[in-house]
């Protein structure tokens, strides 16, 4: 098991690799990808027409494929990749493929910890899921929205279960779509089914359903709320008690619902990507207060400032208590803490990651073509071709940095003092 708490932290600079010197080895190299920890690097590599393999730290895998593709690095470290032998698709871990074949793989997924991959699969014009190489025993014509689990131990997905041709208007209507839960569907059929959520504990399944051409609501293990709604978003599940948190349209506005009933008294213009905090004390979520303005309203109560293109990418600290986002204004990307906009401005900038006592934010940013990283408001001086999201360590103090730079990768330990200086 790759923790963080076991990866080397001794401040200071190693090479992993230089990236220049594969391009001599082979015909083409893809994009790189450092795994979490920093100690690896890799990419997909070509060696001729209809030849692919993965080079990993100087090395490749044992095997050549017909084509690879989705290369990532699970939580844990594991290396893996969607591959292709012989014209047939399947999942590769580490340069070992799953038994089972297919016509079509996609959307790979991670638990938390790694230890569980999921993708959505195609055989014979049938889709499922596949989990851990198992594969769902009933499979359907159409398959959207694939989920895991929270624990990474089920799988869901919004899939046809009744047939319609193209001018079958009526069959349509009557519902031809539900909601399965590793392969399971429900028994009553909507005419639309969107995006899921699975519980903490892996009993409930929720998705956004369209009951008819004009209701829309949330429904349960396949019971629908009472209450419809003019339109719905994706739902959620309260990590404490799986109460089930959704945005809803009615009455002119959007609100934010829990089990069908109104949760927040005041509504939005829009209203969506709700989250709670790790320990379901508070909830926040994106929202318009009027028509062009994004800001973050916590627990029902927006943010003093607002943004006029977008605000994203929003995260509760560890502690519950602060929320970090990136926001947009003008084309400057800009991060805003806890309401409180970041002096600098920046090309572009990713999602920011606080520190495990909560107390630090960083964030990958881009100023000028180059890449660096930001902690709380200061900006790093040195800058890189690439860098992947910055990492803190367990206590805090430190940050890893995953850095490319004229081919060269490097894992890079600094202390916090030495980009606050």
């Amino acid at each position: 098991m790759l923790t963080r708490s076991n990866w080397d932290w001794e401040p200071g600079t190693r090479e992993i690799a230089n990236i220049r010197q594969w391009q001599d080895k082979f015909n083409w190299v893809e994009e790189p990808h450092a795994s979490p920890d920093g100690e690896k690097i890799a990419a997909i590599v070509n060696l001729a027409e209809g030849e692919f393999n993965v080079c990993l730290n100087e090395d490749t895998w044992e095997t050549v494929f017909d084509k690879i593709w989705h290369l990532s690095f699970a939580p844990n470290g594991r290396l893996t990749a969607v591959v292709s032998e012989m014209g047939e698709w399947t999942v590769a871990v580490d340069g070992k493929t799953w038994d089972n074949r297919f016509a079509y793989v996609w959307n790979i997924m991670f638990s938390p910890d790694g230890s569980n991959i999921a993708a959505a699969v195609q055989q014979d014009m049938a889709y499922g899921m596949a989990l851990n190489n198992d594969v769902w025993e009933e499979t359907f014509s159409n398959m959207t929205h694939p989920t895991l689990s929270p624990d990474g131990t089920r799988t869901a997905a919004a899939v046809q279960v009744a047939d319609f041709g193209e001018g079958e208007i009526h069959k349509f209507q009557k519902g031809a779509f539900t909601a399965a839960l590793d392969g399971k569907a429900w028994e009553k059929q909507f005419v639309n089914v969107w995006k899921l959520a699975i519980s903490a504990d892996g009993q409930k399944l929720a998705a956004e359903v369209r009951l008819n051409l004009y209701d829309y609501t949330i429904a349960v293990n396949g019971t629908p709320w009472e209450k419809t709604f003019d339109c719905v978003w994706e739902p959620i599940f309260h990590p404490q008690n799986d109460a089930v948190i959704a945005p809803v349209r009615t009455n002119g506005g959007w609100f934010l619902a829990q089990d069908g009933q109104i949760l927040w008294d005041r509504k939005f213009v829009q209203l969506w990507h709700q989250m709670t905090s790790q320990n379901g004390n508070k909830l926040a979520a994106i929202v318009a207060p009027k028509f062009g303005r994004w800001t973050i309203a916590v627990d029902g109560k927006p943010w003093s400032v607002s943004f006029k293109d977008l605000l994203t990418d929003a995260v509760f600290s560890p502690d519950g208590n602060r929320i970090a986002a990136i926001a947009k204004n003008d084309d400057r990307w800009l991060i805003v803490v806890d309401g409180v906009v970041w002096q600098n401005t920046f090309d572009r900038v990713w999602q920011p990651v606080f520190s495990a006592d909560s107390e630090a934010v960083a964030a990958k940013i881009e100023k000028n073509g180059k890449f660096s990283i930001a902690v709380n408001d200061h900006v790093w001086d040195q800058a890189f071709d690439t860098i992947w999201d910055p990492v803190f360590s367990p206590e805090g103090d430190k940050i890893l940095l995953r850095t490319l730079q004229d081919g060269s990768y490097t894992r890079r330990v600094l202390s916090l003092n030495e980009i606050l200086r």
